[in-house]
């Protein structure tokens, strides 16, 4: 699931986890705009023809989709993002407007289940506790937090001792 990538530290494994869209903000756009259009035209031959009504009834329509279309573009890039690079794991999670950032020295993180089986993975270090994988099917979520756990031991070993006095 990880990737190799380039972060403040130098090379970086990456994970992205973000929800499954097949329509990106901006052609969701283009559709509610051509929608409107073909919309509009059908309402102005119904009012040409005696049905203004039809007019009324066909802007409702259109600003009840579009909001339903602003809800759904709003969330399209919500996810989860971690980053491990050198002694950090840089964790940042989107959800509509609001982002949050969060970042662990790598000796202090553990990686676990927040629930057992299928349940969101729990990184806990310095105090702090964060869960990710919302996006990630139940059944996979295990094999993340393994995948997860191993980048860190490898960099746990790669990472140059320092002396006590320096913590």
């Amino acid at each position: 699931m990880g990737h190799e990538a380039c972060g403040p530290d130098g090379p970086a494994v990456q994970w992205v986890l973000r929800r499954n869209c097949s329509v990106t903000p901006r052609q969701l756009g283009a559709f509610y705009l051509s929608l409107c259009v073909l919309s509009g035209v059908i309402a102005a031959g119904f009012a040409w023809h005696g049905a203004s009504v039809v007019v009324a009834f066909a802007g409702i329509e259109l600003l009840a989709v579009g909001a339903a279309l602003l809800v759904y573009a709003r969330h399209a890039r919500d996810g989860d993002t971690l980053t491990l690079s050198g002694q950090w794991l840089a964790i940042e999670q989107a959800c509509g407007a609001r982002t949050e950032q969060t970042r662990l020295r790598t000796p202090w993180v553990s990686i676990e289940p927040s629930a057992g089986e299928g349940s969101l993975v729990e990184i806990r270090g310095e105090g702090r506790r964060v869960c990710v994988g919302r996006f990630v099917r139940p059944e996979r979520r295990a094999a993340l937090a393994r995948e997860i756990r191993q980048a860190l031991r490898e960099a746990r070993l790669a990472a140059p001792a320092t002396p006590a006095s320096t913590r």
